[in-house]
């Protein structure tokens, strides 16, 4: 699978910062930024795939280190990621961005 230059992915933080700048109900930031990428071509899309894990524990797998570090996480192949969760044996890449609810 090929994924977007950095250049592409560099304009796609751009604009999900746009969408995401003015509202704060997740839910709609969310579907927003799904739909955002899976604009992109050659990008794969939103999950929507076989039933997977309902819960990850943080720090494991993909989801649960980009939920530690706070950082988007691009893995090409998953095969190759340390401690990957195989939730899913069909998916062969990922990509994980972090959202987290903001404390008052």
């Amino acid at each position: 699978m090929k994924f977007p230059a950095d250049k592409t992915w560099q304009r796609l933080i751009q604009q999900a910062e746009g969408l995401v700048g003015f509202c704060s109900n997740r839910i709609s930031n969310a579907a927003n930024l799904s739909a955002l990428v899976y604009g992109v071509d050659s990008t794969p899309g939103p999950f929507q795939g076989n039933p997977a894990c309902v819960s990850i524990e943080l720090g494991n797998g993909v989801c649960g280190t980009a939920a530690v570090s706070g950082e988007t996480l691009r893995v090409y192949d998953v095969d190759t990621f340390d401690g990957h969760i195989a939730c899913d044996a069909a998916a062969r890449s990922e990509v994980v961005v972090p959202l987290f609810k903001k404390v008052s």
